[in-house]
């Protein structure tokens, strides 16, 4: 077998020559995390308010997500769904006992876009329908399916035609819902808090009116909780902040603690699939599933949903009071918040990137923080006063 090495600080470089394009890359080689923290290759250090596009709500290496991936993987990694298993079963068991309601139906999968594919085929199947009407805004996934419930063109158009069947509304518009379900439609997928579109949280009364539409008209209603799920918000699931229940969710990104992991879950009333209608080889694997038992192990022990929703108060509160022209708006719901600018977001990125701080856009003009539930309330006071400098408040 041939070693491949590299000189120091030239991965980027073998990446490049290697890599498909698809995914822009920044200029850094992180290397090493821990916490809230991020390291590279040559030794720079960042604050983490990306938790890796979402994933590390229990932030990077907690121990006792380590500690359960080394065991698994010490005793069995990977098995089909073809046999049952004692890390899935207990997953499953702890998963739906947290889940609200009669949510306990769980279909596995790898992804939270896979998790989207799951439940837009259960609500065909259990409705006999096809139509799926999606918001504006919405983000949902890269795979067929899920790309063709996402909204925007930059992700669509490239591969177009799409899945047939889909259609888009304005988000918070109860009025024009009402108007276009149908009893052609099978199901509403909705986001809690509209994440890759702006960060925008959605009114409650909003979804309760979109809940009765559905329940009058037949049609299932989705939540896509693969970015607010998991403590983000302040809660173990966002829809625990709302008067009313979806019928599907989708999880992924938190969920399994940094391994690839997603499930669509639905009530229990709706019923099971037809066996062989739908699978994955590796969905809902050993490794997977006992990391994700830590996961929800942690957020018990350490209450990141509550530390979540104390935090993302104060950090909202404290971004509001910041005096800067550039600043439109700040909203958010736990720790997952927005800052709506007045101007582009990508230089404000590079110029806190350049002050240690490592964070996300959310469309064009929005500066998205998701940091770790874990971060430090020290961290996150410096991030606070890092943007105060950029932005010039």
């Amino acid at each position: 077998m041939t070693t491949i090495s590299s000189p120091l600080n030239n991965f980027s470089e073998m990446e490049k020559a290697h890599f498909s394009g698809a995914v822009p890359r920044r200029p850094f080689t992180l290397v090493r995390a821990q916490g809230a923290r991020l390291w590279t290759d040559d030794g720079r250090e960042f604050i983490d308010c990306a938790a890796a596009h979402g994933w590390a709500n229990v932030g990077h290496s907690h121990p006792t997500v380590t500690a359960a991936i080394q065991r698994q993987a010490a005793t069995f990694v990977a098995t089909h769904e073809g046999a049952f298993n004692d890390q899935r079963a207990l997953w499953m068991a702890e998963l739906s006992t947290a889940l609200p309601g009669d949510l306990s139906r769980i279909q596995p999968a790898n992804s939270g876009a896979e998790a989207v594919e799951a439940a837009l085929k259960a609500a065909r199947f259990f409705t006999g329908r096809t139509e799926i009407i999606a918001a504006k805004r919405g983000f949902h996934g890269r795979t067929f399916g899920a790309l063709s419930a996402t909204w925007n063109k930059k992700y669509r158009e490239p591969f177009a035609p799409l899945v047939p069947d889909f259609r888009h509304v304005t988000f918070n518009d109860l009025a024009e819902m009402e108007a276009v379900i149908s009893d052609k439609t099978a199901a509403v997928i909705l986001e809690v808090v509209q994440g890759e579109g702006g960060v925008y949280p959605g009114d409650p009364d909003y979804f309760a009116g979109v809940r009765r539409l559905c329940d009058e008209r037949g049609a299932l209603l989705i939540f896509d909780e693969i970015q607010t799920g998991m403590g983000r918000t302040g809660k173990l699931f966002a829809t625990e902040h709302l008067p009313i229940l979806p019928d599907i969710i989708t999880l992924g990104k938190g969920l399994g603690g940094g391994i690839p992991m997603g499930a669509a879950v639905w009530r229990d009333s709706l019923g099971t699939l037809d066996a062989g209608i739908h699978g994955s080889t590796f969905a809902g694997n050993p490794l997977a599933c006992a990391a994700s038992r830590a996961v929800l192990q942690v957020m018990r022990d350490e209450k990141l949903p509550q530390r979540a929703a104390r935090l993302g108060d104060w950090l909202m509160t404290e971004l509001r009071a910041i005096d800067s022209p550039q600043i439109r708006e700040v909203r958010g719901l736990g720790l997952m918040v927005g800052v709506q600018l007045r101007g582009r977001v990508t230089p404000v990125l590079k110029a806190l990137a350049d002050e240690g701080i490592w964070a996300l856009p959310a469309g064009p003009t929005v500066l998205r923080l998701l940091p770790p539930l874990v971060i430090s309330e020290e961290d996150l006071q410096t991030v606070v006063e890092k943007i105060r400098g950029v932005l010039g408040g």
